[in-house]
């Protein structure tokens, strides 16, 4: 018992220090953007673009000025380490799918012309993973977690509607979309688990 407590300790402090670091690094990503006169906005996603498919994994670090990051910071850092507390294997593969599914929905649907960036449709993919997770893992725990947590953040969602033009709906709606799908992929992967242990 003493031992697991310590194990649960320690993993999550290893998650936010982990997390500290990618803030600390989107934070040193905008810093030199700002000091580049914003060069680096130009790897953010141009809709269906060759150059664009790049910007699907570099957009999510980078921003359109100091109000942009800060307004994701908290968010990014908060769900990102309940997401790590699922262990590191977790973690990569729900942001993996967040960033593709995100980034497709932009790359897709975005209007001609625009260059997307910006964490919030990881954002929104960890939160909508956090919310739905435990209705497919049957955790008891989870449920109430993603209850607490669609009480605190479950306004955000509102943002997967086209309700601002300088807001990429594209991102959130597609963010949204990858954190269900991720989720989903919890049941089959507990279904397995329970399937070898018979």
């Amino acid at each position: 018992m003493q031992t697991s407590a310590r194990g649960g300790r320690t993993a999550f402090f290893t998650a936010i220090v982990a997390m500290a670091m990618l803030v600390v690094g989107m934070w040193l990503l905008e810093g030199l953007d700002q000091a580049s006169n914003n060069a680096l906005d130009a790897y953010g996603i141009r809709p269906r673009t060759g150059e664009g498919l790049l910007g699907v994994f570099i957009a999510p670090w980078l921003h359109g000025g100091w109000p942009h990051l800060i307004s994701n910071t908290i968010p990014f850092f908060v769900l990102g380490v309940l997401v790590l507390l699922d262990g590191w294997g977790q973690w990569f593969r729900t942001t993996l799918v967040v960033v593709l599914v995100s980034g497709a929905a932009v790359w897709l649907l975005a209007p001609p012309g625009s260059i997307t960036l910006g964490a919030s449709g990881v954002v929104f993919g960890w939160l909508t993973y956090l919310v739905v997770r435990g209705f497919y893992t049957g955790s008891a725990g989870q449920i109430v977690l993603g209850l607490v947590i669609f009480l605190l953040y479950g306004g955000m969602l509102w943002g997967v509607l086209p309700t601002d033009t300088a807001v990429s709906w594209q991102a959130h709606l597609g963010g949204a979309l990858g954190g269900f799908l991720a989720a989903r992929s919890r049941r089959r992967t507990t279904q397995a688990s329970v399937r070898r242990r018979t």
